[in-house]
């Protein structure tokens, strides 16, 4: 059973008609973890949106545990159940002080002052920000300040939490910090859709979905669908370093057994080659 459904999905943003999706149907099942990949300009982002209602299809559906995301009697609900963690964590941090930040939400949910309390210690500790509560958000890193995000979203207990490039603007140790929260959540039995232009966080999913032109070119477990390493070249993709750096040895005439994801497995093939 898909506890988010999308059918035939056409959206755009001009007058002209230019579908940014274009007949996109796809299925996510809870707790599962998949990642959302494409060049810019591709849809993926506005797939992100569809999935909480804050855009709407204009042709197809998008269902949410069984809600239909157009019915406006639901959006309060599929909102609560799925949320939406942003590029630039600036733009979702609304306090001085990080707790009463990721009690914000909650709060607007009219959520027990006792519950938020827990809801706000919790969240704080899933992401491993519970000692910095009492600072300011703007004294924080770009990977502080992005957990903060993820808790003032986890605070509000989703679901399912949908990241749009929540690593884009940060560090490698920012990046490292985020996906280890997101890693985190997952394992706890929260959905997770990751929208990523990095190939070694896309190899962490269940599931990789590549989108190209407002379509699904290709989706499957992670090995298999960076193996398709001339599939996706031709469309202008990238594929994890370990994966590519295989895929030349193999044009060199090496031969593998598997197309090794990251590092170790690329160490251990070359291993078994060089004997």
């Amino acid at each position: 059973m898909s506890f988010i459904s999308a059918e035939n999905v056409k959206f755009s943003y001009d007058e002209q008609n230019r579908n940014v999706l274009d007949d996109v149907s796809l299925k996510i099942k809870k707790g599962e973890f998949v990642a959302l990949l494409g060049h810019n300009g591709c849809g993926k982002s506005t797939m992100a949106k569809m999935l909480n209602a804050m855009l709407l299809p204009e042709w197809g559906v998008v269902y949410v545990d069984n809600m239909d995301t157009s019915d406006e009697k639901l959006t309060y609900e599929i909102r609560s159940n799925v949320g939406l963690v942003l590029q630039n964590p600036d733009n979702q941090l609304v306090a001085g002080v990080i707790e009463e930040d990721v009690a914000f939400g909650p709060e607007n949910l009219g959520v027990e002052p006792q519950e938020i309390r827990r809801r706000v210690d919790d969240a704080l500790k899933a992401v491993g920000m519970y000692e910095y509560r009492t600072h300011a958000p703007h004294k924080l890193s770009g990977g502080q300040k992005q957990r903060v995000a993820i808790a003032g979203i986890l605070a509000m207990e989703p679901s399912c939490i949908v990241f749009d490039e929540p690593t884009a603007m940060l560090d490698p140790n920012g990046r490292e910090e985020v996906m280890k929260a997101i890693q985190s959540l997952h394992d706890k039995g929260i959905t997770i859709v990751l929208i990523t232009h990095y190939m070694n966080e896309a190899v962490l999913a269940d599931r990789v979905i590549v989108m190209d032109k407002g379509r699904i070119l290709t989706q499957g477990k992670p090995r298999d669908v960076f193996s398709e390493v001339p599939v996706l070249k031709r469309h202008r993709l990238d594929v994890p370093q370990a994966t590519e750096l295989a895929y030349r040895l193999i044009g060199a005439g090496v031969r593998f057994t598997d197309m090794p994801l990251n590092a170790e497995e690329c160490v251990k093939l070359l291993e078994e080659v060089l004997g």
